[in-house]
């Protein structure tokens, strides 16, 4: 089912697709958010500051979900700035980036060895319908890009393995350690200097409250993927309240309704 937010938003102008990957193609990382507030709470949860745990993980929830889109480093970032408000003396963080990806391989390492030794169709990791909506979009002549708040070594190994790679002529972009570099506002303003597309020549897909915004700050068409995963068959409401909250001009749980999308998005 598609949800339009706004009556008049179509993409007939659109040049240019911007995918992020996590949540909006893939489903390997799914649960990550299962691993990071934990860790980050038992983290808070250690300086013994009389906090209700509750409270800390509505905290922490909020930060993250803010957050969801941008490189994992500026979470992280986050949880050591909270550690200082509290009176600890937070680590770097790339200390809890990397305590963080240890614990996420732990849960994921099963699904990209299954991937890996080709016991699984990639689709079983894919959002519904992901397929066949970038050969829609490829056959319409579009550009596509992705890019992903993951470490690029590791988004560009998931894609490869989801066989989603060629379909991204204007590239697979993941995030660098040197992260002031590199962002999807970054690549988007690179694209518009370059005079790829204008920025009302722009339609995004994602799952985060980044990648809707920057698309919708230049002009663009966004459509929020608000996926109950891992099935990925259902709305998940808290994502489709932030997604629309920033922006966003359609909601959809998956592709398997893009018929219905695209006769929205490309009205004859």
């Amino acid at each position: 089912m598609v949800e339009q937010l706004r009556p008049d938003a179509t993409a007939h102008r659109a040049r240019v697709a911007l995918f992020d990957f996590d949540g909006t193609l893939s489903t390997i990382r799914s649960g990550w958010m299962d691993v990071m507030v934990p860790m980050m709470v038992e983290i808070l949860a250690e300086l013994k500051t009389g906090e209700p745990e509750a409270d800390l993980e509505k905290l922490v929830r909020d930060f993250v979900g803010r957050l969801t889109g941008k490189q994992t480093i500026y979470q992280m970032i986050e949880l050591a700035d909270e550690i200082a408000k509290r009176g600890g003396a937070p680590e770097d963080p790339l200390v809890y980036k990397r305590m963080y990806l240890d614990r996420l391989w732990d849960r994921i390492k099963s699904r990209v060895d299954e991937l890996e030794s080709g016991q699984c169709a990639p689709e079983k990791y894919m959002v519904p319908g992901s397929v066949e909506l970038l050969d829609a979009l490829r056959d319409r002549g579009m550009k596509l890009y992705l890019a992903s708040g993951t470490d690029d070594a590791y988004m560009k190994n998931e894609a490869r393995l989801l066989g989603v790679t060629p379909y991204f002529d204007g590239g697979v972009h993941g995030a660098l350690d040197d992260y002031k570099s590199f962002s999807k506002a970054i690549l988007i303003q690179r694209i518009i200097q370059g005079a790829e597309a204008r920025g009302d020549e722009f339609l995004g897909f994602g799952d985060g409250y980044v990648e809707i915004e920057n698309v919708k700050q230049v002009g663009g068409i966004a459509v929020g993927v608000a996926s109950d995963e891992p099935d990925c068959l259902k709305v998940d409401e808290w994502k489709r309240n932030r997604l629309a909250g920033v922006g966003a001009d359609y909601i959809v749980p998956n592709y398997l309704c893009r018929g219905d999308l695209w006769s929205r998005l490309f009205p004859s």
